[in-house]
């Protein structure tokens, strides 16, 4: 046993300290994934978000065309492996202004597969063209408005800038509500498929639920983020004598409140300092989960008729939200001309300019990265960051000094675009603390 920890530990070290070196080799002959460093695949946190891209998408069509082969007759013979297998044409007859509901009822009764490998063809009523794969792009981005309309009552925008959404717990008020999740998986599903970019962003707790992974307490400041500070209030201190809560929580469902017990008999156990950390697990994993989980399984219910889920977990929740809504094009000049400084920092402060050069420094995924790290989205406003939301509104990118020793990661506040930046001694220190930040902040902090 111990032998068997101690080999993946130095795995895990070797992999870490050459990360360089084997992602450039992967890049350069990505067919190594599935041969001699197909070991790599159980440790994604080295490989790079591009070299994931192909391994996933060699995989996702290789799997696809294998499992059609019987069917095929012939049709994908001679395939390139990895390319992706040839289907039938799905053909959409939608009126522009009902493409959410007529895309629906046109989905339903297709299999998995079918839509999995099938060419959308789509005309909208009315209009001429031939769809050359413009008019099946415009659909997509169509579709991608009309899942977060109010009116389907599927989603609802989160706090930190209501540009990210999550599924909506009080969305049974739409008696197809489910069957209208499974079609948006199977959208998001089929986007991915085609390579298809959306302009779609979810919170980062609906990202961790995709990609099955645990929620935690701080994934709700996106959500609720006074609610946030009072579960973080609630570890930091000592809440004996001072909190005056049990195992429950009320939930308000269009004016009907009612009380939902954590545990067995909830209402009668009260909250200590003992048994507080326990509180805090059980109302995030209410209110971000169980509050949701018939949305969320619908949901995966649809996504997984396209998308593998062995497959989707190599990657992370940053990864995820790249892979379904593009990389963004950062344009790092309007993004410095319109952040604010605070706590001593100014534009002319010593890390602030390390920052700053460091981020020119950074590759477009780390750019990305970055953002999401810091407003918890990767999406830039179409009219620049002077437009970059917060929880009340326009909020600009904001660097804090943080105070403490300079072995601290940078940390950040979603709600409000806000990095705590330390005072670091270097440059060098200073990006290499940020890289680490930013990577592993990307892994999550589920509870084990």
């Amino acid at each position: 046993m111990s032998q068997a920890v101690s080999g993946e530990t130095y795995f895990q070290n070797f992999t870490e300290k050459h990360k360089k070196i084997l992602n450039t080799l992967v890049r350069n002959n990505p067919g190594l994934l599935s041969g001699s460093f197909s070991l790599l695949v159980f440790n994604p946190h080295v490989l790079d978000f591009d070299n994931k891209r192909s391994y996933f998408y060699q995989r996702l069509h290789d799997d696809s065309a294998n499992s059609t082969a019987a069917g095929a007759g012939g049709a994908n013979a001679g395939r390139r492996p990895g390319s992706r297998p040839l289907g039938a044409s799905l053909n959409l007859h939608v009126h522009r202004e009902n493409v959410f509901e007529d895309s629906f009822h046109q989905f339903v009764g297709r299999s998995g597969e079918e839509i999995k490998r099938g060419r959308i063809n789509v005309r909208f009523h009315q209009e001429e063209g031939v769809d050359a794969g413009g008019v099946s792009r415009e659909w997509f981005q169509a579709l991608a408005r009309q899942m977060f309309n109010p009116g389907y009552a599927l989603f609802r925008p989160s706090a930190a800038g209501r540009v990210t959404y999550q599924p909506n717990p009080q969305s049974w008020a739409n008696p197809e509500h489910l069957q209208y999740f499974k079609f948006v998986g199977r959208i998001i599903g089929k986007a991915i498929v085609d390579q298809r970019v959306l302009d779609a962003y979810f919170t980062r707790s609906f990202y961790k639920h995709i990609l099955g992974r645990s929620v935690d307490y701080r994934d709700m400041e996106a959500i609720d983020p006074s609610y946030y500070k009072s579960l973080e209030w609630i570890l930091e201190n000592d809440i004996t004598d001072v909190f005056d809560e049990t195992f429950s929580i009320e939930v308000d469902n269009f004016g009907q409140h009612r009380i939902i017990d954590l545990i067995p008999n909830g209402q009668e156990i009260a909250v200590t300092e003992e048994n507080k950390a326990e509180y805090v697990r059980l109302v995030t994993e209410q209110r971000l989960y169980k509050a949701i989980k018939d949305q969320i399984g619908a949901f995966l219910d649809g996504f997984h008729d396209l998308i593998p889920k062995d497959l989707i977990q190599i990657f992370n929740e940053q990864e995820l939200e790249l892979l379904i809504s593009g990389m963004p094009d950062v344009d790092v000049d309007d993004w410095r001309n319109n952040t604010e400084y605070h706590g001593g920092y100014s534009s002319s402060s010593a890390p602030v300019q390390w920052f700053w050069r460091a981020v020119r420094s950074f590759d477009q995924e780390e750019r990305a990265k970055l953002l999401q790290f810091v407003t918890g989205t990767s999406k830039v406003p179409l009219e620049g960051f002077a437009h970059l939301q917060g929880n009340q509104g326009i909020q600009k990118f904001q660097i804090h000094k943080a105070f403490g020793p300079t072995t601290r990661l940078p940390t950040a506040h979603t709600c409000f675009n806000q990095l705590d930046l330390p005072v670091y001694d270097s440059f060098e220190s200073l990006k290499s603390n940020l890289l680490l930040a930013i990577s592993e902040c990307s892994t999550g902090f589920g509870f084990v």
